[in-house]
């Protein structure tokens, strides 16, 4: 609402008074406010004179004079031609600046008014009086109109409605920014990339993309955002605020979109279906990785040896090839392993566990590659034979195992005493003799083993 409206909506609430203020001299129109159009801008408005004649092409909103027009363009495009020589604050027009400049020089505005009232409801401004108090919350206001717009927050009245939804709002600038969904209209353009916006604000927001700024600062750790929400959340990861409950299981969330994702899990809604297969996911970034397979798009490429990969975390685990680096270590053994379903694996040596047995004859195992391998002796299916002896061969490393017994090749030597192994399986058992590691253990009596075989051996002691 403009000081202009407000002024008038006061004045009908105080004794009106004879006393008018005016200005003793005629205003001079500077120079400086009429502006020069250029040939692009002029392609946006009508130039046939008249009375408001000038139309913007926008939002259609008309002028008198082309200074008018020139200002009022600058709405739509986000241009703040003229900037603070002492703090670099920029404006739109120079009579704002002039204004601005004030607060610097602490000079007085010498602004007039037809009526007293309007000038008594201006000089609250300087002295910063609020006289209109709300009698709720006890917040103070300079205009009664302002008052009267706070009241409905309290009262929960929202007089102005949509007429094509009907939807109610507390203010009349809320009702005109939300018609907008209804028209289409997006009047406040981004001279950059042509992105047009039905906020001026979304337009600031926008501008920090071309420009870089990132104004909003992490008192914590200095970290710099484009947008204050973005800051709001960041500061949540050190306050560790949580602020959205899930009334289901209690698991909090700092965001409220991460919140929603959540609560999927309990309603089993599955939204995002891909347009190849029909499959469906719970979250968009799933179906975004899942359409991957179809397109065989892998966008994320290893720049050591070329590889590329689906995933992102595919990719770092991969990278862990090249750098040695092995992040996931055995509680029990200390062995470490660079991915952590290896870890997960390898503790079930320690643990005993063999989550994945064998439909047909029932014999368990701790992975399921081996389950697969093992499946397979069940069916007479041998793809891939020896040509020496005409053995067949489950698997391809298995064939390649085999052929060792032709060849005569031990690749695997112990570095202690030099005695050397076809399969690496049984160089890793060989070093447990100078290790003297034991890494399977009786859940019985405690005693440990070097091989799983003995432990076994061990086990039906107890048993019998």
């Amino acid at each position: 609402m403009s000081d202009t409206y407000q002024d008038q909506e006061e004045s009908k609430d105080v004794d009106p008074e004879p006393t008018r203020i005016v200005e003793t001299q005629p205003k001079k129109r500077r120079h400086s406010d009429s502006l020069y159009i250029s040939p692009t801008t002029k392609s946006q408005c009508n130039t046939k004179r008249g009375e408001k004649s000038l139309k913007c092409d926008t939002c259609g909103k008309t002028f008198k004079y082309k200074s008018q027009l020139n200002v009022h363009l600058r709405t739509h495009t986000g241009e703040k031609p003229y900037s603070c020589n002492t703090c670099g604050k920029r404006f739109s027009q120079i009579s704002t600046l002039n204004v601005h400049l004030r607060i610097h020089t602490n000079e007085k505005c010498s602004k007039s008014f037809h009526l007293k009232t309007s000038l008594n409801a201006h000089l609250r401004t300087h002295a910063g009086e609020k006289p209109y108090l709300c009698n709720t919350c006890g917040k103070g206001f300079r205009l009664k109109a302002s008052l009267n717009d706070h009241l409905r927050i309290h009262t929960g009245e929202k007089p102005y409605s949509c007429g094509t939804c009907g939807k109610a709002f507390r203010l009349s600038g809320d009702l005109k920014v939300h018609v907008r969904i209804h028209t289409g209209e997006k009047p406040y353009l981004c001279n950059t990339c042509g992105k047009s916006f039905r906020l001026k604000a979304s337009l600031n927001d926008h501008l920090r993309i071309h420009t870089g700024e990132k104004p909003y600062s992490c008192g914590t750790c200095g970290k710099a955002f484009r947008l204050s929400g973005d800051l709001k959340v960041h500061v949540r990861i050190h306050t560790g605020e949580k602020p959205y409950l899930c009334n289901t299981c209690g698991k909090s969330f700092r965001l409220k979109a991460s919140l929603n994702d959540h609560l999927r899990i309990h309603t089993g809604e599955k939204p995002y279906s891909c347009g190849t297969c029909g499959k469906a996911f719970r979250l968009s970034g799933d179906l975004k990785v899942h359409v991957r397979i179809h397109t065989g798009e892998k966008p994320y490429l290893c720049n050591t040896c070329g590889k590329s990969f689906r995933l992102k975390a595919s990719l770092n685990d991969h990278l862990r090839i090249h750098t040695g680096e092995k992040p996931y270590s055995c509680g029990t053994c200390g062995k470490a392993f660079r991915l952590s379903g290896d870890l997960k694996v390898h503790t079930r040596i320690h643990t005993g566990e063999k989550p994945y047995s064998c439909k047909t004859c029932g014999k368990s195992f701790q992975s399921v590659p081996t389950l697969i391998h093992h499946a397979k002796l069940h069916t007479e299916e041998r793809p891939y034979p020896c040509k020496t002896c005409a053995k067949g061969c489950f698997t391809l490393s298995n064939l390649k195992k085999h052929m060792l017994i032709h060849t005569g090749e031990k690749p695997y030597s112990c570095e202690t005493c030099r005695k050397a192994f076809r399969q690496k399986g049984d160089l890793t058992v060989h070093m447990r003799i100078h290790t003297g590691e034991k890494p399977f253990s009786c859940k019985t009596c405690g005693k440990t083993f070097s091989r799983s075989t003995h432990l076994q051996s061990h086990v039906r002691i107890h048993k019998d």
